[in-house]
């Protein structure tokens, strides 16, 4: 039996494809290659020295899935694939909800045709909006505050209402707060199209000379420096999440509600804490402007994750300090990301 990684060429599909590999469990990775570059699969094979089942498709595309599962024997999935930056988000809305929501329904009428009724979603910290307080936890209110976190929280309801139809299905929803970092070979990471809309690869591209400067959004929000705290977590950290996430749901004996999961560290660093840090890994200066703030961003968040701990087994392990060298060992090796002629 297999897995199906949903969106597995992308920055964190492709590391959680490592972690699955090295816990033992076969896989088969579809994704459109919108965000996302066929030469971080070629790159993950060269690591687990496996070849990679993969098939081109977009998860609005019913006819497409519905081939991929006859062609596999699909036992459960790991949904990464969704449009992912906020900016984008509250410019486009159709395109994220037609997107998101849409391709999940898509998705999940196919997992119900071919009885394949276990998931792990992947959510995002963005469906808590502007928290009351910090850290956050998992039964916190939740109120997202941009389109990209209302199309999370719309798809963790819909999950919630198909346990509810059908208590067979297995579903673990992780809610996760700020990826960073890379393999610690450099050979996959992060590798936005065009600007990026995350804070590490605008550091790392400036730190390796591809941007004049880096721009902060808001430099006067109520935290100790003005500009926003985040809870970031390495990607190595959070791909092992989610095999841990898989596993749960493996062992359940009796089927339980959707369990919904914070990863993240538990510890909040500012933007300027970040590029401190940056600073400190590569031995590069990161010149940056403080701009006006961005939509739907807000002052702190990050999580509590000892409810992680408790049910998964789960911890980050990663320092900042980690995730600052791995970043730049990516992008100082990778200075234009992926090959360029194997983008999309």
């Amino acid at each position: 039996m297999q897995i199906l990684v949903t969106g597995g060429a992308g920055y964190i599909g492709s590391h959680t494809l490592i972690s699955l590999h090295e816990a033992g469990y076969d896989f088969v990775v579809y994704d459109n290659l919108c965000n996302s570059s066929k030469e971080s699969l070629k790159r993950v094979e060269k690591i687990i020295n496996k070849s990679i089942s993969f098939e081109q498709g977009d998860i609005r595309d019913k006819k497409s899935l519905q081939n991929l599962f006859k062609k596999y024997k699909i036992d459960s999935v790991i949904h990464f694939a969704g449009l992912k930056a906020v900016g984008e988000s509250v410019e486009k809305p159709i395109e994220y909800y037609d997107n998101n929501i849409n391709g999940t329904l898509t998705l999940l009428e196919v997992m119900k045709e071919y009885k394949c009724k276990k998931i792990v979603f992947s959510s995002s910290a963005t469906v808590y909006g502007d928290p009351h307080t910090t850290p956050i936890k998992e039964d916190f209110p939740t109120f997202a505050t941009n389109p990209y976190g209302r199309t999370k929280l719309f798809i963790e309801e819909i999950l919630k209402d198909l346990y509810i139809s059908d208590n067979e299905y297995k579903i673990t929803i992780l809610r996760y707060f700020n990826p960073v970092g890379a393999h610690e070979s450099g050979t996959i990471g992060e590798d936005p199209n065009g600007i990026p809309n995350n804070l590490m690869p605008f550091i790392s591209q400036t730190a390796v000379g591809k941007r004049e400067y880096l721009n902060i959004f808001g430099g006067d929000y109520e935290t100790a420096d003005g500009t926003g705290v985040r809870d970031y977590i390495h990607v190595v950290d959070l791909a092992f999440g989610h095999v841990k996430a898989l596993d749960y749901l493996n062992i359940q004996i009796k089927n339980k509600k959707p369990l919904i999961v914070n990863l993240g560290t538990g510890k909040g660093n500012s933007v300027l804490d970040v590029v401190k840090a940056f600073e400190n890994a590569s031995n590069k200066k990161v010149p940056y402007r403080i701009v006006e703030r961005r939509a739907g961003d807000i002052a702190k968040c990050y999580a509590d994750p000892s409810y992680a701990k408790e049910i998964l087994n789960w911890e980050a392990k990663k320092t900042i300090k980690e995730m600052c060298e791995d970043s730049w060992n990516w992008q100082n090796n990778n200075p234009n990301g992926y090959i360029q002629g194997e983008k999309k």
